[in-house]
């Protein structure tokens, strides 16, 4: 059972705010409310805190900060952000929840730049599609584990614990919806359970789950899974105990463009900079930058499940800032080619089917043709040798779907109504991305992590009070 009656608990211990998950929005949510008085133990079931924020690119878009600023980028807005997300999401996203992240963002990484020093700047040098500003913000190496590694030794310098290989297996609630604590499993077996005032879910979606897959998201079982496999669901599963909304269950962030069989995705200016996605035969088959999200399952569904990405100097320049471009260069997964006839030689493709497709890109480059795909490539000139070419596959970063929540962080009742102490946020709630792939903007899911979980935080360190000494 993952719900239980408080009276089938036996506590050890009880804390003021209690968060699962010890990713962005975890440590997040608890350097808010400490902050703010607030006593705070985050659990966490790895041995070590990782996460799906430990595999990602590191960047966080965020709208009209200082640091853009400083940077000479005068012009972007939270509004611009807003209709950025709601834009790509087709409408289709909770719009409330969405003006309000986007105006969360700016404060939220100005904050932990400067509190915390968390490594981050403005990324100007190439913009990902639906950003209709260079919105990005990322570590030097582009590099998730390197922001979690500051946000965990910030947690540990403010004296916040974190209790590592403490796996919560049920939450203890009342007939109300109160939860009184959660129970948590060691792994030498033995259980300890805890009590807490508020509980904050911030332990992701259900990427690493099989059985929740086939449910909401068939399309993606058998999709390449990036993600961390301890994403589980367990946060919507308690939820849907306890009566609590999910929406958006069929959305998910995908990657079109992961090498294989080295299992590490190219960075996406290998696209924005004029590069195309082509198949065993030599064509292209999508828009490749209508995003990198959608761009997964048309590649899984080419023949062989898999493609080739063909980009040039001009892409891989800003590509190999990321670091798992760099690796994807270190593990030989990306190779140099000076002209098309050595590309379809590599690829196995007829020369004169690929010489063809790279006249078609470069017509439509200089406005002599409209691309049959939908693609704009009047903005980047065509490719020019040499040229880099990688087999790629897509995948399944992490899932979309989640609790549905209000302003507070506050986990909603299939009725609309909030739940006495139970808040969530990032990967656990309701992302900005609408009801399936193509409504992904980039770097969302970091978005919500991060101002998701200051938002929570601060909204459960305002409920219980400041702890008492």
């Amino acid at each position: 059972m993952p719900v239980l009656t408080p009276d089938q608990a036996s506590y050890s211990s009880r804390v003021q705010v209690l968060i699962i998950g010890a990713g962005a929005c975890g440590t997040i949510a608890a350097l808010a409310a400490n902050e703010r008085g607030a006593e705070v133990l985050i659990l966490e079931r790895d041995a070590r805190p990782m996460g799906n924020t430990s595999l990602s690119g590191g960047q966080i878009p965020a709208a009209g900060t200082r640091l853009q600023k400083a940077a000479g980028l005068m012009d972007d807005t939270p509004e611009l952000l807003f209709q950025d997300l709601v834009a790509k999401a087709h409408g289709e996203c909770d719009l409330e929840i969405a003006r309000h992240v986007a105006y969360a963002s700016g404060p939220t990484v100005e904050w932990l730049a400067e509190r915390y020093q968390l490594p981050i700047s403005p990324v100007l040098e190439f913009q990902y599609p639906g950003h209709s500003r260079p919105h990005m913000h990322a570590s030097p190496t582009r590099y998730g584990a390197e922001l979690l590694a500051v946000l965990v030794s910030a947690v540990e310098g403010e004296g916040i614990p974190i209790a590592t290989s403490a796996h919560v297996t049920d939450l203890f609630a009342d007939a109300s919806g109160h939860v009184h604590g959660v129970r948590v499993k060691r792994p030498d077996g033995k259980q300890e359970d805890m009590g807490c005032d508020v509980l904050i879910l911030a332990c992701n979606g259900f990427g690493g789950n099989k059985d929740m897959l086939r449910q909401y998201i068939p399309e993606a079982v058998d999709l390449f899974y990036e993600g961390h496999a301890g994403n589980q669901g367990e946060a919507i599963q308690w939820g849907i105990a306890l009566g609590a909304s999910v929406k958006d269950m069929g959305s998910f962030q995908g990657h079109g463009a992961v090498a294989t069989p080295h299992a590490v995705h190219l960075s996406w200016p290998t696209v924005t900079e004029g590069g195309f996605h082509v198949n065993q035969a030599g064509r292209r088959f999508s828009n490749e930058n209508s995003g990198y999200s959608e761009q997964a399952l048309h590649v899984h569904r080419q023949a062989g499940q898999y493609a080739w990405a063909i980009w040039d100097e001009r892409g891989e320049g800003p590509a190999n800032k990321q670091h798992s471009h760099m690796q994807a260069n270190e593990a030989g997964a990306i190779k140099r080619h000076d002209s098309v006839a050595s590309l379809a030689k590599a690829i196995g493709c007829d020369e004169a089917v690929l010489a063809e497709t790279f006249a078609d890109v470069a017509a439509c480059a200089n406005g002599s043709k409209t691309d049959a795909l939908g693609r704009d490539f009047t903005r980047k000139p065509a490719l020019q040798a040499p040229f880099y070419l990688c087999k790629i596959i897509g995948a399944l970063t992490h899932t979309q779907g989640g609790l549905e929540i209000n302003t507070d962080m506050r986990v909603l009742r299939t009725d609309g109504s909030p739940f006495p102490n139970l808040f969530a946020g990032g990967g656990a709630a309701r992302g900005l991305s609408g009801p399936a792939d193509w409504g992904y903007l980039s770097g969302s899911g970091l978005l919500m992590a991060t101002s998701t979980g200051r938002l929570a935080g601060e909204a459960a360190a305002a409920q219980v009070g400041p702890a008492q000494a």
